[in-house]
């Protein structure tokens, strides 16, 4: 009934189209109208919009210039009615603000909610919407999730309009192309996608449209949202959309051939098609001379030693200890005795406390939260080693562990190595090695079966792209990297002229 009465035309009876205003809103506080009069005939309108919503400033030229100049034209209740509403309030009454008409209740909800001021006027059967939004904003800050070094220190904000202008002013092009819809049926989230014409593939254009549209949701309240409804595959451990608050971030993946998609109300900002080698680069690789992959390879191996280390320890302790050499395997033969838990059970207790300091570095007090992790788990570690309950073998194992996953760039993908890492741990606590051995490769057999928009997730490793491991182990000079890559775009447009030496 409520969808009904909000798409019924408006009334040529000013105060019935505002008392139906007011009684959908349920008479709202911060619901603000004022009626006037104008013309000979003492027309009556009014406007309308959301305190807070819009820019107080720009309301109040909006009223200045509606009292001066309509009251001056002398229009008739006739003239007002032969003439479009939109064309008479552009030419005598309206100077501030783009302006568009609102011909039922539905546009007219969806104009204040929006921060639009909306005006009516007796005998008129459409009002006008007048652009006044402007709602107090966080400033542009230094990004707090991806930092860097060197490199520009702004990141998005919660504020739509500001992040999609952060990202052109760093494309200056007119294919750089935005559209915005409107998703979630109670909250109306404007969700906007962002490319590049020309450099983006249209079948990845053409897919996220798609999914977008399909989107059937009560509210968006982030852009996690989205994420989770446009993911190939939903049951996987591995994130399959990147999300970032970097602007040089956004544009780099822009002029790859990647689509950026912009939520309201939050300053991540998902990019799709979203590959695995993605999510273990940072925007620092691109702005320091090259290493050659120095710095790349050192984020494998903490992914490796992340994941591995916990369930390699396991193995070798309790199945292989001929693995080990005497002196070493004598070590730690006498730092467990006494230890009454096997070796899985100690790292699972381990583990989980770390997690549990971890979590509650996070939510704690940002000034107390710092000091509670690294005070707790050395406290925690070393009255554990102490008491007996814990070897200092595994104190130095987790420790590894710990300080490697904190390299990631990606939040995510940290969160996928910490789930797999408990798998690996029981596999290796029941089957030793051969339990990891099959644990590993089920999981490169999941990683290559992944797609990510139609592009598979291991590439250019599987299916291998000798053209584009220029930018993926290593990052060969700018002189060398003259082309886009071939997984993202078959039309491979020179990326810029060769530069002489």
């Amino acid at each position: 009934m409520m969808r009904e009465e909000q798409k019924s035309l408006l009334s040529t009876s000013f105060e019935k189209n505002m008392q139906q205003i007011k009684q959908q809103t349920g008479k709202s506080t911060d619901l603000i109208s004022r009626e006037f009069c104008f013309g000979k005939e003492g027309i009556k309108a009014g406007f309308i919009y959301i305190d807070g919503m819009t820019d107080k400033e720009m309301v109040f030229r909006l009223i200045e210039s509606i009292m001066i100049h309509m009251e001056a034209a002398d229009l008739t209740t006739e003239q007002v009615q032969q003439q479009d509403v939109v064309t008479v309030c552009k030419q005598i009454a309206i100077t501030v603000g783009d302006i568009q008409s609102v011909p039922d209740f539905q546009a007219v909800y969806k104009a204040i909610l929006s921060g639009d001021t909306v005006i009516l006027i007796e005998g008129c059967t459409q009002g006008v919407a007048v652009s006044t939004r402007g709602w107090e904003a966080r400033g542009v800050g230094e990004p707090t999730a991806q930092t860097v070094v060197r490199g520009p220190q702004e990141g998005f904000t919660e504020t739509l309009r500001t992040n999609t202008a952060m990202v052109r002013r760093k494309i200056k092009n007119p294919n750089l192309w935005l559209e915005t819809k409107q998703i979630g049926q109670v909250t109306q989230t404007d969700v906007a996608m962002m490319y590049v014409k020309g450099i983006v593939a249209d079948e990845v254009v053409d897919e996220v449209h798609r999914r977008l549209d399909q989107i059937d949701i009560d509210g968006i309240l982030e852009s996690a949202y989205i994420e989770e409804l446009i993911q190939d595959r939903t049951y996987t451990p591995f994130p399959t959309v990147l999300n970032t608050e970097r602007p040089d971030i956004v544009a780099a993946a822009l002029l790859e051939g990647r689509v950026a998609i912009f939520v309201d109300g939050t300053p991540f900002v998902l990019l799709v098609p979203a590959l695995f080698t993605q999510f273990l680069q940072s925007a620092e690789d691109y702005y320091h001379r090259s290493d050659f992959g120095l710095l790349r390879f050192l984020r494998y191996l903490s992914l490796l030693i992340s994941m591995m280390a916990p369930s390699l320890y396991i193995a070798i302790t309790t199945f292989h200890q001929e693995m080990l050499p005497t002196t070493l395997l004598i070590s730690l033969a006498s730092q467990r005795e006494g230890i009454p838990f096997p070796a899985f059970v100690e790292a699972l207790m381990m583990e989980i406390t770390f997690e549990l300091l971890r979590e509650a570095g996070i939510r704690m007090p940002r000034a107390v939260g710092t000091s509670i992790s690294i005070v707790g788990a050395l406290v925690l570690g070393q009255a554990a080693v102490q008491a007996g309950l814990i070897s200092p073998a595994m104190v130095i194992v987790v420790s590894i562990t710990a300080i490697s996953s904190f390299i990631f760039p990606s939040f995510d993908i940290g969160i996928s190595v910490r789930m797999l890492r408990f798998i690996l741990m029981g596999l290796a606590a029941s089957f030793g090695l051969y339990g990891m051995i099959v644990g590993i490769i089920a999981i490169i057999l999941h990683l290559c079966s992944l797609r990510s928009f139609g592009v598979p997730y291991m590439k250019p490793f599987s299916p291998f792209v000798l053209a584009d491991q220029k930018d993926n182990l290593l990052r060969v000079p700018w002189q060398k990297m003259r082309t886009r890559p071939h997984l993202l775009n078959q039309k491979n447009i020179v990326r810029q002229k060769k530069r002489n030496p």
